[in-house]
């Protein structure tokens, strides 16, 4: 039987520091030359996701951006996408602006990723986000709000007050697929708006087509990860993790920054 193990970024694999441990990446990378099929699904780019895996000698496709895409893990080409049709594109950006939201607007233009934002138009939070991201080669700082509509539109990340952002999420939870939820580290109100399809237990599925899997086991630690985790066979939840997470996992490991997912991986990979 050939089994797919994929992990959960933030969380869960990285540590509180963002990062792979020295332990993590030389368990892994151990189990990885002996024939272990080891991959990531993260709602980072693959920009921000292969800096803090730097370490991690990842050869199989790779999930990103909360399942829209599925990418090449040594190089980052797109291997699957999702994207909105313009008319949704359009019309959520529109209703966002008009209720005073000015989101980060993530799109491909003339073939290159780029994310979109107005500076003067950006709440604290997004702009304290925004300075984790300098020097990025996506980052598109924009003057006009009709920039904004640029390109084809695949993400929308909203970062404010939950009291602002709450009705959006539900407006449109049942039309596409949203995400909401504090950030780990800063505790930011997060709302993230994709396309229908994009999700990870989605992408993971396509993933197990991919690589000839007959069996998925997944970790995972927040409620971005529960359709990754439900779609796994076996699916497992680090001490920090999320009690909703925790509740339906068929097992607790470690936590992220006692390298749970690695040690796991070391006493159940044969």
């Amino acid at each position: 039987m050939k089994t797919l193990y994929i992990s959960d970024l933030d969380g869960t694999l990285l540590n509180s520091e963002q990062s792979t441990s020295k332990t993590t990446n030389s368990i892994i990378n151990t189990l990885i030359s002996q024939g272990m099929m080891f991959t990531y699904a993260t709602a980072r780019s693959y920009s921000t996701a292969s800096k803090v895996t730097k370490g991690l000698f990842i050869e199989l496709p790779v999930i990103v951006y909360n399942g829209t895409f599925i990418v090449n893990g040594t190089n980052g080409q797109i291997l699957q996408s999702h994207s909105f049709s313009r008319h949704q594109a359009v019309t959520i950006l529109s209703e966002l602006i008009e209720g005073g939201i000015y989101p980060i607007v993530y799109s491909i233009i003339d073939g290159n990723e780029t994310f979109s934002y107005i500076p003067e138009l950006m709440s604290y939070e997004q702009n304290i986000f925004i300075q984790t991201r300098r020097g990025d080669k996506r980052e598109r700082a924009v003057t006009d709000i009709q920039a904004l509509f640029d390109g084809e539109i695949f993400y929308f990340t909203c970062i404010d007050k939950a009291v602002r952002l709450g009705s959006y999420f539900d407006k449109y939870k049942d039309i596409y697929r949203c995400i909401y939820q504090s950030d780990i580290y800063t505790g930011e109100q997060w709302l993230e708006i994709m396309p229908e399809g994009a999700t990870k237990g989605k992408a993971v599925k396509e993933l197990a087509k991919m690589t000839g899997c007959d069996e998925i086991v997944a970790f995972g630690d927040s409620i971005n990860d529960y359709e990754m985790m439900d779609t796994a066979d076996k699916a497992y939840a680090p001490q920090n993790a999320d009690k909703r997470i925790k509740h339906f996992s068929d097992g607790i490991i470690g936590s992220n920054n006692d390298d749970g997912v690695a040690k796991f991986l070391l006493e159940h990979f044969k």
